[in-house]
């Protein structure tokens, strides 16, 4: 496969395990209900003021593996110094990383060999945090597409490549050769074959119209048959305009619904066995191929009520499919005038004339949100800018009920004058529009665990050593029963992890040994034990025929 090479490159590849792990440091939650200002907390919405490098590696302890859908707005590097985030990555704190990383040798890069070392350690991080199921979105332009796609090859592998949206956001009335009317949103899986094969999302304004008609009419009309009376009679005039639910032709007390012929097994045999006729008794007839799922998934449907049976056994059954629950097909091509996202922002902060320069819509990610993330997914954005995502994801939790959680990073001091107060006032309700509801906890990136000398930072909560420790460790996020306000046992339990039970002997003022007096205060039975302290007087022979693993403190502390 290609590969791209570029000045400074074999120092910025692996850069991203040096990288100081650093605390996440709660200032305050907004919004009812609050999450918990605990930086351990590890669900709820977060933004974060700070370098996104390090606030990517203080994310991984909790987050690691988790995060459905990450989309980042990355610096188009188009040579533009004047907007807000300074576009040609001649930051001073991109240039002082340059030198310290990559040395010298950073004085000769260009503004494409920069762009390419600030994203690639990044892009490392962040699939590291990705789900197995997960995919990463990226908006970029014809400056760095061809070098951006290349990196993205490497680092997700080819396969994953889904696919290349085009968003058509302009119109070029003076074109100097080709009028260049849009931008690229690239999208790569961490798993290609994990994700959907077809994407589906909500046709949001006609599927709410037909949400809030049934609420209605199911508020108006206890009898079934006169509910459906009701909808037949709105259908007949309203068909023609209701595209593409023409076919949603029944009602009862879920709401608004079609049948689907999901229930087949397409391709190959699937599962057989008999689903008997409410009227006749008689088993339905199957489908050619079998069922398409277990009798155990046909039966909780049934317990349901989201079967649907013909007048006798002779037809096979559907599924009802609500309209809640309708997605359409995801188009490559996108088209949506880039001016509304600036329009976005003057109704957002009226009081100012100018707050952000070309902000994405936030319909744009709403739109792309609703295909790739439902229920509680947690949706993450390190280049969150003026706050767009969290406002597309708020705006959709609100529309479909979801519970979805978004992770904003932003290094610029706007992190809380823009960013965060956008979100406040998405949340609120803004020039006349209803608040969305929500919350949020806003966090500075604090201290870094290991000082110079590679001892530990003693000043930092305690909590926070042991959750870095569990995940070293698990690569999991540590237990809420293991932490300190709940442990069970000894103080310096931290938790089980399948057979294995782990200590952390630790005291901030005094030396610890692993001696026989501290294995007596173990209570947690395990296969086997890994014990964190500063000595051990305790033979290594008689600890390794109980299964005991001493760890020095700080030395046998893994970086990652």
């Amino acid at each position: 496969m290609p590969t791209l090479t570029w000045i400074g490159k074999d120092k910025v590849i692996n850069h991203h395990h040096d990288v100081p792990f650093r605390v996440l440091d709660a200032q305050y939650s907004y919004g009812t209900p609050a999450p918990e200002l605990e930086a351990g907390q590890p669900e709820g919405n977060r933004i974060i003021h700070g370098d996104n490098l390090e606030a990517l590696k203080a994310l991984l302890p909790y987050y690691e593996g988790r995060i459905k859908c990450i989309y980042i707005d990355p610096p188009y590097n188009t040579g533009n110094e004047n907007w807000v985030y300074n576009d040609n990555v001649n930051d001073p704190k991109i240039k002082r990383w340059l030198g310290k990383v990559v040395g010298k040798e950073s004085e000769d890069l260009s503004r494409h060999d920069k762009w390419l070392c600030m994203m690639y350690p990044r892009l490392q991080l962040l699939k590291r945090l990705l789900a197995d199921d997960g995919v990463l979105i990226a908006s970029i332009d014809e400056n760095e597409y061809s070098s951006f796609k290349l990196v993205l090859d490497e680092i997700f592998a080819r396969s994953n490549s889904v696919g290349t949206l085009v968003w058509k956001n302009a119109t070029d009335n003076n074109p100097t050769n080709i009028a260049i009317e849009h931008e690229y949103i690239l999208v790569y899986a961490e798993d290609k074959k994990l994700i959907p094969s077809v994407w589906k999302s909500s046709d949001i304004e006609i599927k709410t119209k037909l949400i809030e008609l049934g609420d209605n009419l199911i508020r108006i009309f206890d009898d079934e048959t006169d509910l459906q009376k009701e909808y037949t009679r709105w259908l007949k005039d309203n068909k023609p305009f209701i595209w593409p639910f023409q076919d949603y032709k029944f009602i009862d007390k879920g709401g608004i619904y079609t049948g689907s012929r999901s229930v087949h097994n397409p391709g190959k045999e699937g599962y057989r066995y008999d689903v008997y006729h409410p009227l006749t008794g008689k088993p339905c007839q199957q489908p050619m191929m079998g069922y398409r799922f277990p009798f155990e998934t046909m039966q909780s449907m049934l317990n349901a009520e989201r079967i649907i049976f013909g007048e006798n056994e002779s037809k096979i059954i559907e599924i009802k499919l609500y309209v809640k629950d309708y997605r359409a097909k995801l188009s490559s091509v996108l088209e949506l005038d880039g001016r509304i996202g600036t329009n976005n922002i003057k109704e957002i902060f009226p009081e100012s004339k100018r707050q952000f320069d070309y902000p994405k819509p936030f319909s744009l990610l709403e739109e792309i949100f609703s295909y790739v993330t439902f229920n509680d997914d947690i949706i993450l954005d390190s280049f969150a800018g003026s706050g767009t995502t969290a406002h597309a994801v708020l705006n959709l939790n609100k529309q479909d009920g979801g519970s979805r959680q978004f992770i904003l990073v932003e290094m610029e001091d706007y992190a809380e004058t823009i960013t965060a107060e956008r979100v406040r006032r998405v949340i609120d309700g803004y020039g006349g529009k209803e608040g969305t509801g929500g919350n949020f906890t806003y966090y500075e990136l604090g201290p870094a665990l290991f000082m110079e000398d590679n001892q530990l930072n003693e000043d930092l909560p305690l909590d926070r050593i042991r959750e870095y420790i569990w995940y070293s460790e698990t690569r999991s996020p540590m237990p809420r029963l293991s932490r300190l306000a709940d442990r069970e046992e000894t103080p310096h339990f931290l938790g089980k992890h399948f057979e294995t039970v782990y200590y952390f002997y630790y005291e901030r003022d005094e030396l610890t040994t692993l001696d026989y007096d501290f294995l007596s205060t173990v209570q947690t039975r395990a296969e086997q034990y890994v014990i964190y302290a500063d000595n051990c007087l305790i033979n290594r022979e008689w600890l390794q025929q109980r299964h005991i693993i001493f760890k020095k403190i700080p030395r046998d502390i893994s970086r990652f």
